[in-house]
């Protein structure tokens, strides 16, 4: 699979990506840009792609989000 396939994610994540990529053009920050910071989120939140295997379930973590959220209020 070569670099910045997308075809491992699923749905939600690529949607999840979108969703940041959105938030990260209206702050400002350059379309190229903003999709890789956007798929960083989601890999730092979710760890990845799919996995194949039973027992590959884990919480994400949504603390990426919530620092974002922080420092785009202004403060």
């Amino acid at each position: 699979m070569p670099r910045g396939d997308k075809s491992s994610y699923t749905n939600k994540q690529k949607r999840q990506a979108e969703d940041i990529e959105e938030g990260y053009e209206d702050r400002g920050v350059s379309k190229k840009e903003a999709q890789r910071r956007a798929w960083a989120t989601v890999n730092k939140e979710t760890g990845g792609g799919k996995k194949k295997g039973s027992g590959r379930g884990h919480k994400t973590s949504h603390s990426s989000s919530r620092k974002g959220g922080k420092k785009g209020r202004g403060k």
